[in-house]
């Protein structure tokens, strides 16, 4: 018992010198404290404008209920997603960048006009380090109508936009504050407009939705950073442009562009890991394309094409997003209206795709789908739904599984994740 006793009185005294010091000296409790967890900050953007903006051919209808920019903190046990706040915004801040460094979002917003000029506008943002919270920095001209896309240049000196309605694309100067100048180049998209049905969709497809005029739809820079490639789903092109790093100004690859079959419509597309291998995914041809990609002259060679959904599909799709997994494994695509994420697996030789699985959505026409930090989780924002749902991967096999997590927002469209624990 005594033993005892004095065990308990050694172990009192050990527990409460601590919190003595805290009363005494308030930083030997800081001193004392457990490190703090990573805190991981959510953004997904949304379809928020007040009014529809209709045109003819167009499927998405990008009018919606969300209000802007959606902050979420996430649960790194369980993925889930706890709203944080909202920087609201009636433009529809569709799509989202943010630099390497986590202190500067970009928000391209698919406005109809920006004061009297037909033209989309973007937005910077601070991002406070503290709790993500966002401070808008200023908001200028996209160069044309409805940006569906941005990316920010890996040198973080220029924002890459590519207007949907506006069949052109744009570089933005990124200022030494993180404010966005005038743009230092604008380009039109010329060329003949594809036909309306696409040689490699479905049996029963009737996916007709952007082949009235040109339509750019995705910009980004290479590995390398001397290149930039953007699609036009009008045009059925993929185009190179060679990139200046210091005036930020585009000028045509040689070859200029490459094809794929007519009426498949390019949409978006990534880099393997290696650089070597490039996937896009066409939105009206439901297919993913394997290209073989000379870094040192900035050509795509076509080697595979493989369709995004099962052999026994019938009817009409519209495919999305397309992401290479971090570790180079696996290829993820999205079907809308067949509401499906596809995995393919990629041959660590030949880059060659192979269909793994499919995973219902839990939800209606998923435009993007992200990874957490971690590529523990996978989240699809659903746009018709207005809900992100969260699925759990399997870092062996690539498969998802459905978390039994649908988090509500309005017409959400696109998101990022911040590692605070990282930012700055």
């Amino acid at each position: 018992m005594n033993t005892r006793r004095a065990f308990l009185k050694t172990t009192a005294a050990l527990t409460a010198a601590p919190i003595l010091a805290a009363l005494i000296n308030p930083r030997a409790a800081r001193a004392h404290a457990a490190p703090a967890k990573a805190r991981l900050i959510a953004y997904v953007g949304t379809y928020s404008s007040p009014l529809p903006i209709i045109r003819p051919g167009q499927v998405d209808l990008p009018a919606g209920n969300g209000k802007g920019i959606h902050l979420f903190t996430v649960d790194l046990a369980t993925g889930g997603l706890t709203s944080c706040g909202v920087f609201e915004q009636n433009t529809s801040p569709n799509c989202l960048a943010m630099n390497s460094a986590g202190t500067r979002l970009y928000s391209g917003n698919e406005t109809e006009k920006l004061q009297e000029n037909e033209a989309g506008s973007v937005s910077a943002f601070a991002i406070n380090k503290a709790d993500g919270q966002l401070t808008l920095l200023n908001t200028v001209s996209s160069g044309g109508a409805g940006p569906a896309q941005v990316s920010l240049h890996r040198s973080g000196k220029f924002l890459l936009v590519a207007n949907y309605f506006g069949g052109s694309v744009a570089v933005l100067p990124v200022l030494a504050d993180g404010r966005l100048g005038p743009a230092s180049d604008f380009q039109q998209d010329a060329g003949t407009v594809g036909p309306k049905n696409a040689t490699n969709g479905p049996k029963g497809n009737f996916a007709i939705s952007g082949h009235d005029q040109a339509h750019a739809h995705m910009i980004a820079g290479d590995p390398s950073g001397r290149f930039v490639i953007s699609t036009d789903l009008g045009l059925d092109q993929i185009l190179v442009w060679k990139f200046d790093g210091q005036t930020g100004r585009l000028t045509p690859n040689d070859p200029a562009a490459v094809s794929v079959p007519p009426g498949d419509g390019p949409r978006h597309f990534d880099f393997h890991p290696n650089g070597r291998w490039f996937y896009c995914l066409q939105e009206e041809g439901s297919n993913i394309v394997l290209f073989d990609y000379d870094a040192a002259k900035g050509r795509l060679t076509s080697r595979q094409t493989i369709s995004s959904l099962p052999p026994a599909f019938a009817g009409t799709n519209f495919c999305s997003e397309i992401m290479v997994s971090a570790d180079g494994r696996f290829v993820y695509a999205a079907n809308r209206l067949h509401d499906t994420i596809a995995c393919f697996a990629i041959d660590p030789k030949t880059g060659v795709l192979s269909f793994v699985a499919e995973e219902w959505t839990r939800g209606d026409y998923p435009r993007s789908f992200n990874f957490d930090p971690s590529g523990t989780f996978l989240y699809s924002c659903n746009q018709r739904s207005d809900a992100v749902a969260i699925f759990r991967v399997d870092r062996d096999t690539g498969k998802l599984t459905f978390t039994g997590q649908i988090v509500p927002v309005g017409n959400p469209s696109a998101i990022l994740f911040l590692d605070l624990a990282k930012a700055g």
